[in-house]
């Protein structure tokens, strides 16, 4: 269950990340939905996912 949780979490990052303003909103959702083992997923996969999109930097202040 908690597996699915995270991969919906990167699903709906995808889905929203033309958009940064929601794009925020949905990191901030997925730190209060997720455990903390997948918190340290997410931030490694934010940080890739993120590598060559300038306008979705705003997010990593939420995980530092």
């Amino acid at each position: 269950m908690a597996r699915a949780m995270f991969e919906y979490t990167k699903t709906v990052l995808k889905k929203v990340s033309f958009n940064s303003d929601l794009f925020y909103k949905e990191v901030e959702k997925a730190l209060n939905r997720l455990l903390p083992y997948e918190i340290d997923e997410l931030t490694i996969w934010l940080k890739q996912f993120t590598a060559n999109k300038p306008e979705l930097y705003s997010c990593m202040v939420l995980i530092n």
